[in-house]
């Protein structure tokens, strides 16, 4: 038990640290965004197993499994006494997995929750004050001067523009923005975001926690300029971004709060746009996803082999 604590501790503190800020300041992600973007959301969850495994295994060292320490506190908290075993440490080792478990679960929650609250008041907004365009692509049209674009998830979607983004830019480019738009609810998007911002809030002492939510909108505006790539080529997407410029997106989907595109994130955007990119070798990219794979398989099966 004590050496299953050591390594999950081990592996808890590379993915807090060591291994995600090489991901963030790594070049290839934006050759494979795809892969890039499960790779964190396995450090994240990973990550977030290592540590509360950790916890749990240390504590519960002195019944030499987790049922064993259940079978012998849950009698001791109703009755008493706390068996000898235990000392302090390990009951605040348990404590604090507990604990941290809760903090996480809730967070994502209440997260959801307002962000299901904004989704349902922007839709009411888009209902009232925005109309069909004449075409077929199911956008919105919203009358306000400043060039604008941006997405409403949810079981009912709506792709929103502005009169300003109308009169700004051609037909090819109005295209590839509403294909851009169309791939954040396409992709669902904001159910991994929406993750991040969570493990954010959760944790807003910990300085990767906001890297790695910077980097997943990163990411995720980099797969739906692929999809806006292939539906209506590279340089109407390329025109239409330096014509709007960050400021034209409000984000990766319309809620509140959380990391908005800047002007850093649309020049990696544009530079990837160019001829010179190269998608990442097959062969890293299997790397990449067998050590996704790996990353969230350790602590399952640490914690499987100490259960019982």
């Amino acid at each position: 038990m004590i050496a299953a604590a050591v390594a999950l501790g081990a592996l808890a503190a590379a993915l807090a640290w060591p291994v995600p800020v090489a991901l963030s300041t790594a070049g290839w992600p934006s050759r494979s965004p795809a892969t890039a973007l499960a790779l964190w959301q396995g450090i994240a969850l990973g990550g977030a197993l290592a540590m509360i495994g950790a916890l749990l295994a240390f504590g519960a060292s002195p019944a030499g499994s987790l049922a064993g320490a259940v079978r012998a506190l849950l009698p001791a908290f109703a009755a008493g006494p706390i068996p000898e075993s235990f000392g302090v440490v390990h009951l605040a080792a348990l404590t604090l997995a507990v604990g941290l478990t809760v903090h996480l679960a809730l967070n994502v929650g209440t997260t959801a929750v307002r962000a299901e609250r904004s989704r349902r008041r922007l839709h009411r907004m888009v209902d009232l004050l925005a109309d069909p365009t004449d075409d077929d692509s199911g956008a919105r049209v919203l009358a306000h001067p400043i060039p604008l674009a941006y997405c409403v998830p949810g079981l009912r979607t709506a792709t929103v523009i502005t009169e300003g983004l109308v009169d700004l830019l051609d037909a090819d480019e109005l295209r590839a923005v509403i294909a851009h738009e169309r791939a954040h609810l396409d992709q669902f998007h904001h159910l991994v975001l929406l993750a991040f911002r969570a493990w954010h809030q959760a944790l807003p002492w910990f300085p990767i926690a906001n890297r790695a939510e910077r980097a997943v909108v990163l990411l995720t505006e980099m797969l739906a300029d692929d999809r806006a790539r292939r539906e209506v080529g590279a340089e109407p997407l390329r025109a239409a971004l330096v014509r709007v410029g960050a400021a034209g997106e409000p984000g990766p989907y319309a809620d509140t709060g959380g990391v908005n595109p800047d002007a850093g994130m649309l020049e990696q955007r544009l530079e990837r746009l160019g001829p010179s990119r190269h998608p990442l070798d097959p062969r890293a990219r299997a790397a990449c996803w067998a050590a996704t794979a790996g990353i969230v398989a350790v602590p399952v099966g640490v914690l499987a082999g100490i259960a019982f």
